[in-house]
């Protein structure tokens, strides 16, 4: 598996409505490890070992038609990121499954947040995965 460094320290997206994306938020990352860290009026961030990687904050102009793709540990936070999110209101954009076009070790799954943002949780398989559903095209 290649070594990764970080190359983009945070994202920020902004919102509309501030507590219900906190709501989708919280729940869909929850599964990843990440938890809420620093909150300040209409805006929280969200990380891993003290490190707020991603935020969200209520204002003008809302972020739409961004994309974001948060790591997974293994295949089955992925699923349970898709269900959390669902559950929270997001939108299905693919399901669960190997996106072959990008890896056979590709293990994702994407949702729109409430403003159409493309969130998705990834898991990189250090072996090819053969036992989940493939998906193609661009989600």
């Amino acid at each position: 598996m290649t070594d990764r460094h970080v190359v983009v320290d945070h994202v920020l997206f902004v919102v509309e409505d501030f507590p219900a994306s906190r709501h989708l938020y919280t729940a869909a990352l929850a599964p990843l490890g990440m938890e809420e860290l620093n909150e300040e009026p209409n805006c929280v961030s969200y990380g891993r070992q003290d490190l707020d990687d991603f935020s969200i904050c209520e204002g003008f102009p809302v972020t739409t038609a961004s994309h974001v793709a948060f790591d997974a540990a293994d295949r089955e936070s992925v699923d349970t990121f898709f269900e959390a999110a669902l559950a929270a209101g997001a939108s299905a954009r693919g399901e669960p499954g190997v996106w072959v076009q990008y890896s056979e070790r590709y293990y994702a799954a994407f949702v729109n947040d409430l403003h159409g943002n493309n969130v998705e949780a990834v898991f990189h398989s250090p072996e090819p995965v053969t036992d989940a559903p493939k998906r193609h095209g661009v989600p």
